[in-house]
């Protein structure tokens, strides 16, 4: 009998979201698959890089968990976003500014060791610039504001501003650690009117001054 295969996204509150909706969630600790860089991610080859490094890692993950009895679907492609000046997500999209963790959630059961393993494995086949960036750690955000945006990602800004002017202080929130997007969506396979993208954003009680 063939074993279920696993799929995270489904599973997990964290990752459900609709369009024009915000909410609050409280999003557990997770562990990722993780490259770090800086840059606009249209253009940079590091960003390019890290992607070419990613995916191969998390599939050569995925095929040995399988073969030992735990089959999964990898999830979608999610990054951390953060610049010193916040505005260069909102107003200003000045994407040069912008730092970046791209992430590929992983499930609770692989270790640290199979990750070592499968970075192994993966340099083997086709070597990527940024394997060795690779790393596998977890991330916990706790409480967030979230909802999902459709369309362009050049088109978040809008819905950024009314997430971080008008829902997080209407609860009486203020916003700690890193925008955060899960890209529900191959922008290879859709178009960008119809892209599916959540759109994150950790939170904590305003400070009263």
């Amino acid at each position: 009998m063939a074993s279920t295969k696993v799929d995270l996204k489904k599973e997990l509150d964290s990752y459900r979201a609709r369009a024009g909706e915000f909410r609050v969630v409280e999003v557990p600790p997770l562990t990722y698959l993780m490259v770090d860089g800086r840059g606009d991610p249209n253009t940079s080859q590091e960003y390019a890089d890290a992607l070419a490094a990613l995916y191969p890692v998390a599939y050569a993950l995925k095929f040995a968990s399988k073969r030992e009895g735990r089959d999964y679907v990898v999830p979608p492609l999610e990054a951390l976003w953060w610049a010193e000046d916040m505005t260069a997500f909102t107003s200003a999209r000045d994407k040069a500014q912008w730092s970046w963790t791209i992430l590929l959630l992983t499930p609770d059961w692989i270790t640290e060791e199979q990750v070592v393993a499968a970075v192994e494995a993966a340099g083997t086949k086709a070597p990527a610039a940024a394997l060795w960036r690779v790393r596998h750690a977890s991330l916990e955000e706790g409480t967030c504001a979230q909802t999902l945006h459709v369309g362009p990602y050049d088109d978040e800004a809008g819905v950024l501003a009314r997430m971080h002017d008008d829902f997080i202080p209407a609860h009486g929130l203020e916003m700690t650690g890193r925008h955060h997007e899960i890209y529900l969506s191959d922008p290879r396979r859709v178009a960008p009117e119809r892209l599916r993208t959540i759109l994150r954003q950790p939170v904590r009680p305003a400070q009263q001054h």
